[in-house]
């Protein structure tokens, strides 16, 4: 069983995913010693965009923070090196979009996590997103 206690630190310390609403539904390491989240969110207002759709940024966000929290699960202390995302279909004010997020590789420490972002109400995709991550080096004076 792996000690989840640095990512759930980390996830109460996320004021930027507090603020947009974004819940944690899960998060955890697999059979395989990889990481995965998953996370909730609801279209507010703030979100829409002057196309009256969710601004693209907001689901980057919701993607990324599920990214983080993936890649930390597995017990490394992980950040972003890059991202990608490839928007499939829009959403709108009130949609919940999920986001579930799995690590698919690591190696050294470099790793590639996969999020995808589906609409609750119907199952859409919504977004593929890819992260790639570097684990921290252990501190000098821990």
């Amino acid at each position: 069983m792996t000690d989840l206690g640095h990512v759930e630190q980390m996830w109460a310390s996320d004021e930027a995913s507090r603020r947009l609403g974004i819940t944690l539904e899960e998060v955890g390491v697999d059979a395989d010693g990889r990481g995965f989240a998953r996370t909730r969110m609801a279209v507010a207002e703030p979100m829409v965009n002057g196309h009256d759709i969710t601004h693209g940024g907001f689901v980057f966000t919701l993607a990324d923070s599920t990214f983080a929290l993936t890649c930390n699960a597995s017990g490394r202390l992980t950040v972003a090196a890059g991202a990608d995302i490839v928007f499939v279909t829009s959403t709108r004010l009130g949609d919940v979009l999920l986001a579930e997020g799995r690590e698919r590789a690591t190696y050294g420490r470099s790793g590639v996590t996969d999020v995808t972002v589906t609409r609750e109400s119907d199952g859409a995709l919504v977004a593929e997103f890819r992260g790639r991550s570097r684990a921290l080096p252990p501190r000098k004076d821990a």
